[in-house]
């Protein structure tokens, strides 16, 4: 797994108190801000070690461990996506950050969206990978196989051994697992008049055989402007990306696919996505 050891001006292991919670940051890099949000059960390394050297050539990139999550703690609260949203506010008004981008995969996407929805003004563009704004974004019975997991599954996996090796407190892994599969089963569902409400320029990826429906994804790229014909009218301010012979969990390995698209997208002016 890349870890990115390589990278200059990086600086590592650091924390911030924000809202109770002792949170675990990463800073690589140089230029504008991207502040990347991870995965359930995972972690910086775990769902970004293939694409942060790449995303750090240009750019300051900001890695979170979210509550619970890698080298972050859990505290006595339970996990939902507008308090990690807030919590991540909370970091960049610390690192005295006004705005930034933000990538998030999976549960990181869903914090992504709350947190440009809570609050707009810090969020430049956004990136979502695997992303549902609703229950019925994913594929039928997804949910309720979800609900048929236990914590003893999970060992052996690239989750839970990022966790044993990082977390501070490895005996909560299945601590953790209630958390997130309790979040899972009560995912607030989002209407469309809030997708469409989101101003910033987003990029909506998803991958042809992932947990999400692609159907689902090309939904959310229309709410947000997306579904014109770009040489009569001019390409629309968000982008969608489906993957080829990409799974949920190959997601994340995609960085020579990803890294490109991505940078493209950041870096292009507004004029040109007017």
């Amino acid at each position: 797994m890349t870890t990115g050891t390589d990278i200059p001006h990086k600086t590592m292991g650091n924390y911030a108190h924000v809202n109770g919670l002792n949170m675990y940051y990463e800073i690589h890099g140089q230029g504008q801000p991207l502040v990347l949000i991870h995965g359930a059960f995972s972690a910086i390394g775990s769902s970004f070690g293939a694409m942060l050297p790449g995303l750090a050539k240009d750019r300051q990139v900001i890695g979170v461990d979210l509550q619970a999550h890698g080298h972050t703690a859990d505290i006595d609260r339970p996990l939902t996506l507008e308090q990690m949203a807030d919590d991540i506010a909370a970091l960049l008004q610390q690192l005295n950050i006004k705005s930034a981008d933000v990538f998030g995969y999976s549960l990181g996407a869903g914090v992504g969206v709350h947190m440009v929805l809570r609050r707009p003004e810090l969020v430049r563009k956004l990136v979502l990978a695997s992303i549902t704004y609703n229950k019925a974004g994913f594929y039928p019975g997804f949910l309720d196989g979800m609900g048929n997991l236990s914590p003893d599954m999970m060992v052996g996996s690239p989750w839970h051994e990022e966790y044993m090796r990082i977390a501070p407190h490895p005996e909560d892994f299945p601590k953790l697992f209630s958390k997130v599969m309790h979040l899972n089963m009560n995912i607030p569902d989002l209407s469309s008049e809030a997708i469409r409400s989101i101003k910033a320029p987003t990029m909506i990826i998803a991958g042809d055989s992932d947990i999400v429906q692609p159907e689902h994804a090309v939904e959310m790229f229309r709410l947000l402007g997306g579904g014109v014909i770009g040489d009569l009218v001019g390409l629309p301010k968000s982008r969608l990306a489906i993957l080829p012979g990409t799974t949920h969990s190959t997601m994340v390995t995609r960085g020579d696919w990803l890294v490109p698209m991505i940078t493209e997208f950041l870096d292009a002016p507004a004029a040109v996505e007017a």
